[in-house]
């Protein structure tokens, strides 16, 4: 005999159990990404907010600063401060060139040519990350100290003859010139220029290069042809890399520059800690953060790939 607890569930009763459930599944994403929400919502768009407000207001740290939306302080700080900002445009432009000139042979070299010595010349890109950034960076007031073996070379190769006419260097000093801050700039910010170069290189299909080979290309056509715009994705994300973070590098500029050479960011630090003309600070760091965003979006359309490693 079939009693009442016996019988099947209709389908209609089970129909907003599994509803449910689904539902459930759809939130999971969203639940997951919530963490990340949260710090960027504390740690960047509330910091964004505060500093946008501090832009226009007026007053002074004894009086107290109040919101009074006083616009005309970023026209104040752009025309105080525009030579700084063109520095740091030549700086970190100067600084992204020699990382790519630098840094493309040796992915290349790690990606195709290292064969088992690869993952040690890695592990060499990144060492300079297991020091303080500023040892790195007090490290080259000693390479490039005057009378030393790296200004002693540039002089015999009559190298500081030709930056000092470009106003780059000064006599035979290279400490507190602009070319001692590219300098350390180059050096502090070329793995972020190496490791998204290798990893691009990295991903190229060994035949395409045999199927040039076998069409008789030259070395420098298969280069032309094939590597470089195979790897473009790893030249534009690796440029973004290092030019973003020196366009807002005040320290390679304070330890190895001079009063000539200061950077929008010295300007920023000086505004904050030492004037402490709050709207002028945050005003210049959204003049900044424009300026940087202006040049990183006409790059990426000259460049014509958005895809980035």
């Amino acid at each position: 005999m079939t009693t009442a607890t016996d019988t099947p569930p209709r389908a209609g009763a089970a129909a907003p159990a599994v509803r449910r459930r689904s539902a459930r599944r759809r939130l999971v994403p969203y639940w997951l990404l919530l963490p990340g929400v949260l710090w960027l919502l504390v740690f960047f768009a509330l910091p964004m907010v505060y500093q946008a407000s501090t832009s226009v207001q007026t007053g002074s740290l004894e009086e107290g600063f109040r919101v009074t939306w006083h616009f005309p302080t970023y026209w104040e700080a752009l025309r105080d401060y525009h030579p700084q900002f063109a520095k740091t445009l030549l700086y970190a432009g100067t600084a992204t060139l020699l990382c790519l000139l630098l840094g493309y042979p040796l992915a290349y070299l790690i990606a195709f040519r290292a064969g088992r010595w690869r993952h040690v010349l890695l592990v060499l890109v990144i060492a300079p990350f297991f020091t303080s950034f500023l040892i790195r960076t007090l490290a080259w007031k000693t390479i490039l100290a005057d009378g030393g073996a790296v200004v002693g070379a540039l002089d015999a190769l009559h190298v500081l003859d030709v930056t000092g006419r470009l106003g780059w260097t000064e006599g035979d000093r290279v400490l507190a010139t602009p070319l001692a801050v590219v300098c350390g700039l180059t050096y502090n910010f070329l793995p972020f220029m190496i490791l998204p170069l290798y990893t691009s290189l990295e991903r190229i299909d060994g035949r395409l290069h045999e199927a040039a080979r076998d069409l008789y290309a030259s070395p420098a056509a298969t280069f032309r042809k094939v590597t470089l715009p195979l790897s473009m994705p790893g030249v534009v994300s690796g440029t973004l890399l290092t030019f973003i973070p020196a366009s807002g590098d005040y320290v390679n500029a304070e330890l190895l520059g001079s009063t000539d050479t200061k950077m929008i960011g010295n300007v920023i630090q000086s505004q904050f800690l030492r004037v402490l003309d709050y709207p002028t600070a945050a005003a210049l760091s959204f003049l900044l953060m424009a300026v940087v965003l202006v040049t990183v979006t006409v790059y990426i359309r000259r460049a014509g790939t958005e895809d980035l490693v």
